[in-house]
C-alpha cells in the first residue's frame, strides 16, 4: 500500500538523532580538516558556502541533508570543477547531465595512426566502424534538463552555479521519492529507492550497487576541502539501515550476470565481443575482433591497461560488438560505475597498440566524451574500476604499482615508426593518486631523504600546470588539477622542455600540448635521481637529465627504494626496445621470425632507470581463426624499465641490476 506522499512524517526519536547529527556535521566545519584548503578558506565558513547550499536545498525540497551529501560525494566528491562537465556530460557537485554536445566526437580507436593490435607481423589494423545510431539520448545523460523543470532554475545556472546545481539534484531526488509513492521522510533510511533511481541505471543490481555505496558513505561519514576551497563535512550515521526492499518499486531489469569475471561488489554484465570470420572490403578472408588464447596457462598476464574510450557507453558497446572493429576486456560507465565485460581475460584483446603488451594485458575502457577539455571522472566510476582492478590483480597475481597498472599513454610504440601514432589516454587529468588510494595501495615515501630513486606524486588538486591544445588551438586549457609534472632541460621554469626524438625526429622540443607526452612524468611512476639543485630535482629520462620543480614546501615527488638498471660495465650505451621479442634462434619451424627493432633512444653508461619487472621474451603467434594454430615463442630475458613517460624494455644481458 502506498502512503500519502504529501503528508508530513512525524519525527521519531531516531530521526531526531539523525537530524542532530547533521547539525553536528555543520558545526564540525569549524575544526581542522585532513585535507587543508587554500589560506583564503581558513577559519569559519562565510555565508553562502557549499555546506550551507546543501542545507538550504535539503530544507527546500524536504530531502535529508545526509542523503543529498552522500549522493553528491559519490558523484563528484562535492567538487564543482569550475562548471566544466565530466566525461559523461555531468555538471556540478550533483553531476547533472547534459551530454548533447559530446556526440560529434570521434571514437578512441578511430583516432590517430595507432594500430590497436600492434602486431607488425600482420597487416596494420585501421578501425573505421560505422558511427553508431545514437537515437534518443538515454535518461541518465539528460538529468540537467529535468532538474531545470523541477527547480525552476535555468540550465546555465545548473551548469555553472554549485548552489543551484545542488538545488537541482535535491529536486530530482524529491521527485523520485514522490514517483515511488514514498513520503518525504526526514529519515535517510527511507530514501533507498530514490537514491537508486538517481543513478539512472536500467538494471536493478547496478542501481543497488550505487545506492549501497551512497549509504556506505552516509554511515562512514566524509569530510574534505573541495577544488574551490570549500570545506564540506558529512557526519557519520552508523545507525542508518536503508530499506533496500524499495528497489522493487523501480521496475528495473533483474537477473544475475552470467559469464563475467567481476567481483561481487560491483554491477557487471556480459556484452560479448564477436570472434567471427568475415571477408574484408577487398574480398580477403579475415576475422575479428580479438584472439583466442589460454592465459594464464599460455602466457602470464602482467598488465592492466587503463583507457578512456572517448565515446559514450551505448556507442562503445555497439563498437566492441562489431567483428571488423577492435576489442578490449571491460567498459566502465561513468554515471554509476556499471561494468560490461566483452572478452574473457584468458583471451587477447586488440586495444593497446603494442602486440607484446596486448598479449600480456587486460584492457579497461572508461566511458568518456571529452566534449570539453576540462573533463573529469566520477567517484562512482573510480570506485568500481578500482574494485575490478583489485579483483583482477589478485586473480592474476599482478602487483598494484605503476609498472603493472598502466595507462594507454604509458605503452611504448613497437618500433620507431609507431611512436608518433601512439595514443595518450587517459591523459594528465586522470587522478592516479586517488585511483591507487581506492586500490588500497596509495603512493607514499619508501626511501630516505637522500634516496637515489623517487615516486612522482604532486598534490592533484593544487598542482595545476598549464596545458594547451585541448580544443586544437594554442590557447591554454581551463585550469585543472593534474597528476603529471613537466620536465625541463635545466633547473629553471623558463628552460626548454625535454626533447623526445621518437615523437619529433627533427629534434624540436616538447610542448605543453595536452596530448604531448614527450616531457611528462605522472603520479606513481618511479625514476632514478640524477641530480638535485635547490627546489629542483633531475631524473634520468629518455637518455638525459630531466628537471622538475620539487620544492620542499609543496613536493611533487616522494623518496622511494627499489632496483634500478644501468649498462653493464664497459658498455658506453645500450639499446632499448618497445617490445620484448625472442631472439631468432628461439622461433620454431613454421613461425616467422619477428625482428627485434630498437627504438631511437639509448641508455648511456652511468645512467640508471627503475626496473619494473623481469620477463622472458615472448611472441604470441596468432594469425589464424583456429586457435589450435596459435603458438607462444619464448626466448631470453628482458627487463621493463621506466624510460620516459612510456615504459621500454632492455635485454637482461645488457644491464646490471643495482639497489637504488
Amino acid at each position: 500500500m502506498r502512503g500519502n506522499v504529501h503528508s508530513p512524517t512525524k519525527p521519531t526519536r531516531r530521526t531526531s538523532r539523525l537530524r542532530a547529527a547533521v547539525v553536528v556535521a555543520t558545526a564540525a566545519l569549524l575544526l581542522p580538516l585532513v585535507s587543508a584548503g587554500p589560506p583564503a578558506t581558513a577559519g569559519q565558513q562565510r555565508p553562502g558556502t557549499l555546506q550551507e547550499a546543501f542545507a538550504a536545498a535539503a530544507e527546500r525540497h524536504k530531502v535529508p541533508e545526509s542523503v543529498l551529501l552522500g549522493v553528491s560525494y559519490l558523484q563528484s566528491r562535492w567538487d564543482g570543477h569550475g562548471g566544466a562537465p565530466s566525461v559523461s556530460g555531468g555538471y556540478g557537485p550533483m553531476h547533472l547531465t547534459d551530454a548533447r554536445t559530446a556526440l560529434a566526437r570521434s571514437r578512441h580507436h578511430d583516432d590517430g595512426a595507432e594500430d590497436p593490435r600492434g602486431d607488425t607481423g600482420r597487416r596494420a589494423l585501421s578501425p573505421r566502424a560505422a558511427v553508431p545510431d545514437t537515437g534518443q539520448l538515454p535518461v541518465r545523460l539528460r538529468t540537467l534538463e529535468r532538474a531545470a523543470k523541477l527547480s525552476g532554475l535555468s540550465a546555465e545556472q545548473l551548469r555553472s552555479d554549485p548552489a543551484a546545481n545542488v538545488r537541482g539534484g535535491a529536486a530530482l531526488l524529491a521527485q523520485a521519492q514522490r514517483e515511488l509513492g514514498l513520503p518525504l521522510s526526514e529519515d535517510p533510511a527511507h530514501w533507498y529507492g530514490a537514491v537508486a533511481r538517481y543513478s539512472g541505471a536500467d538494471r536493478a543490481d547496478t542501481a543497488a550497487v550505487f545506492a549501497d555505496e551512497v549509504f556506505g558513505v552516509i554511515r562512514d561519514g566524509e569530510r574534505r576541502t573541495t577544488d574551490a576551497g570549500q570545506r564540506v563535512a558529512l557526519a557519520s550515521l552508523p545507525e542508518v539501515r536503508p530499506d533496500s526492499g524499495q528497489l522493487g518499486l523501480l521496475g528495473l531489469k533483474t537477473g544475475g550476470a552470467r559469464g563475467v569475471e567481476c567481483p561481487k561488489s560491483v554491477s557487471c554484465e556480459s556484452v560479448p565481443a564477436p570472434y567471427q570470420e568475415y571477408q574484408d572490403e577487398d574480398g580477403n578472408d579475415d576475422y575479428g575482433n580479438h584472439d583466442k588464447a589460454d592465459r594464464p596457462r599460455s602466457q602470464k598476464v602482467d598488465y592492466i591497461v587503463v583507457h578512456d574510450v572517448e565515446g559514450y557507453w551505448e556507442g562503445a558497446l555497439k563498437l566492441v560488438q562489431d567483428p571488423t572493429y577492435v576489442s578490449w576486456h571491460y567498459t566502465l560507465r561513468s554515471s554509476d560505475g556499471h561494468i560490461a565485460q566483452h572478452v574473457p581475460t584468458k583471451d587477447v584483446g586488440w586495444h593497446a597498440g603494442n602486440w607484446f603488451v596486448n598479449a600480456k594485458s587486460i584492457g579497461l575502457e572508461h566511458e568518456g566524451f571529452l566534449a570539453q577539455p576540462d573533463a573529469w571522472y566520477t567517484e562512482a566510476m573510480y570506485r568500481t574500476s578500482a574494485r575490478l582492478v583489485r579483483h583482477l590483480a589478485k586473480k592474476h597475481n599482478i602487483p598494484l604499482d605503476r609498472q603493472h597498472i598502466i595507462g594507454h599513454d604509458n605503452v611504448p610504440g613497437v618500433t620507431t615508426a609507431n611512436i608518433p601514432g601512439m595514443h595518450t589516454d587517459p591523459g594528465p587529468y586522470w587522478d592516479w593518486q586517488r585511483y591507487f588510494t581506492l586500490l588500497g595501495a596509495p603512493f607514499h615515501a619508501t626511501g630516505g631523504p637522500d634516496s637515489g630513486m623517487l615516486t612522482i606524486r604532486p598534490d592533484y588538486g593544487k598542482h595545476r600546470p598549464v596545458y594547451t591544445r585541448c580544443d586544437n588551438s594554442g590557447n591554454p586549457c581551463p585550469p585543472h588539477g593534474s597528476g603529471a609534472v613537466r620536465l625541463h632541460t635545466a633547473p629553471d621554469k623558463d628552460a626548454p622542455l625535454i626533447k623526445d626524438i621518437g615523437l619529433r625526429p627533427d629534434g624540436s622540443p616538447s610542448t605543453t600540448g595536452v596530448n604531448d607526452t614527450g616531457a611528462r612524468a605522472s603520479t606513481g611512476q618511479q625514476y632514478a635521481v640524477a641530480e638535485r639543485a635547490g627546489d629542483w630535482t633531475a631524473i634520468w629520462y629518455l637518455g638525459t637529465k630531466a628537471w622538475f620543480h620539487n620544492p620542499a614546501g609543496q613536493p611533487t615527488a616522494v623518496s622511494a627504494s627499489g632496483q634500478v638498471v644501468t649498462p653493464k660495465q664497459g658498455r658506453t650505451s645500450i639499446p632499448v626496445y618497445g617490445r620484448a621479442y625472442p631472439e631468432k634462434s628461439a622461433y620454431p619451424a613454421g613461425v616467422p621470425v619477428q625482428q627485434v627493432s630498437p627504438l631511437p633512444y639509448r641508455v648511456q653508461a652511468g645512467q640508471r632507470y627503475v626496473l619494473g619487472l623481469k620477463t622472458p621474451s615472448e611472441y604470441y603467434y596468432a594469425r589464424t581463426f583456429d586457435p589450435a594454430n596459435h603458438v607462444v615463442v619464448r626466448g631470453e630475458d628482458y627487463y621493463q624499465i621506466q624510460l620516459g613517460h612510456r615504459t621500454a624494455f632492455v635485454k637482461a644481458a645488457d644491464v646490471d641490476v643495482l639497489r637504488s
